[in-house]
């Protein structure tokens, strides 16, 4: 109805308000007021106003998806699994609403009947990462993309009556055959203190316990991202080329509940890393993972695992490729801008305040523990990377290559943090596949320039 603005504040990442607008009165009032870390974040309006639904994480391991009553001043909870809501979108006159989960590194679809609070089932969706659901006005028909390891994001378009979603679009180029690709597979193990870490696993096809291949763990950005279910050009190009990828959800990671996910806090490059090292002996024990053949990959806060590994367990892997990666704490958390401020006072929360931290946050950066690396490392940098600094790249290379240790450093004249341009992806891609093929592999492979 167009009277009521809501709005969130952030203070952390994990610690957020509701604040509701009223333009007819002026006043700003707060719907969530609470003690200690709780997340709340409003998603839509029901059609008269007077009903706003917003997903919170107030005594809960997980986000559910509440509605506050306006008129009765009530909160109720609407719909709450055992995993985090996140996204919740009504039809155009409210009759049904769309909720997607996180349900295991795979995207869950629910489809409600808004009055009678019931799920209406779906035609069966293909397994994957959804993404971006939206009613048509007749609210009748939805469209919705797809992505599997197997294929990049689709659109697909079903109806409450239809046997099956119909596929609309076809991306992957047309030059890759489908069955070449690898489907994802939700492992889990044990990790080093008994703690159960979830993770990402694709296995080439070329793999068995006769054809051992060589292996790394991919660990995500963040702190606190995670890897899903979905589509990765690089991973799949690694796969193809006869690489095992184990895509971790070390402790920290998000979509695992609250406390799984502040189990790395104060313990980057320790508690963290121990998960990275102790999915080794999970990957061994496939059969057909080469003990002798395991590195490591990520970017940005992967990035700084890869590095990390390499300086605090010099022995565990045989590679790193560290892409875009943190190498000094001191200098990255300084370096965030005043207007990134609910950014940087959760990681200052999280990792340390430089102001206060010094010493510790010294002792986890790996630049002040070079000395240590002896293995090769291949390390890529936008030169315009505003969240880590081309001169933390800079650093690490010259530190390590002052060791003797095989370094290859790629840096991107035009782009920032992460690829933006087609062309620097296939020259990174390209890179760390040579990379890999003569430092983990053991042979030389002839790859187009």
């Amino acid at each position: 109805n167009r009277r009521y603005i809501a709005l969130r504040k952030d203070v952390t990442r994990t610690n957020t308000d509701i604040y509701l607008h009223d333009r007819e009165t002026g006043e700003t009032r707060n719907l969530t007021s609470h003690e200690g870390e709780v997340y709340n974040d409003p998603e839509v309006f029901n059609v008269n106003g007077l009903g706003l639904y917003f997903r919170s994480d107030e005594g809960s391991e997980f986000r559910y998806l509440a509605r506050y009553d306006l008129s009765a001043n009530v909160i109720r909870r609407v719909v709450s699994p055992n995993w985090d809501v996140q996204d919740a979108r009504l039809s155009r006159n409210g009759k049904y609403m769309l909720v997607t989960i996180n349900n295991d590194a795979r995207t869950q679809l629910m489809l409600m009947h808004v009055g009678k609070q019931t799920e209406i089932q779906l035609a069966e969706i293909p397994a994957g990462q959804i993404s971006s659901p939206r009613f048509a006005p007749d609210e009748e028909t939805i469209a919705f993309y797809v992505s599997s390891g197997r294929s990049p994001r689709d659109l697909f378009v079903t109806s409450l009556e239809a046997s099956a979603p119909r596929k609309v679009t076809g991306t992957l180029n047309v030059n890759i055959n489908p069955d070449d690709l690898v489907e994802a597979e939700v492992v889990r193990f044990a990790s080093y203190d008994g703690v159960e870490i979830p993770g990402v696993l694709y296995r080439p096809h070329q793999a068995s316990a006769k054809n051992k291949a060589p292996a790394l763990v991919w660990v995500h950005g963040g702190p606190g991202g995670q890897s899903r279910v979905g589509y990765r050009g690089l991973i799949q190009y690694l796969v193809n080329h006869g690489y095992v990828v184990y895509a971790i959800n070390n402790r920290g990671s998000s979509g695992y509940g609250k406390t799984f996910y502040t189990m790395d806090d104060r313990k980057h490059g320790d508690a963290d890393l121990g998960d990275v090292v102790a999915s080794k002996a999970m990957l061994i024990e496939t059969g057909y993972v080469d003990p002798e053949r395991i590195g490591i990959i990520g970017g940005s806060y992967g990035g700084y695992m890869v590095l990390a590994a390499l300086a605090f367990r010099p022995e565990e892997f045989e590679v790193g490729v560290d892409i875009f990666g943190v190498a000094n704490w001191v200098r990255t958390l300084e370096s965030i801008p005043p207007w990134w401020e609910a950014q940087r006072q959760a990681l200052f929360d999280e990792l340390g305040d430089p102001s206060v931290d010094r010493e510790y946050l010294t002792r986890i950066s790996p630049l002040f523990h070079t000395e240590n690396i002896v293995r090769p490392l291949i390390v890529l940098q936008g030169a315009n990377d505003p969240r880590v600094l081309k001169v933390e790249s800079d650093e690490i290379v010259e530190a390590v290559r002052a060791n003797g240790v095989p370094v290859e450093y790629i840096v991107f004249e035009d782009e920032g943090h992460g690829f933006q341009k087609k062309e620097n992806q296939l020259r990174g891609y390209r890179a760390i596949l040579r990379f890999l093929d003569q430092y983990l592999k053991g042979e030389s492979a002839e790859i187009a320039a």
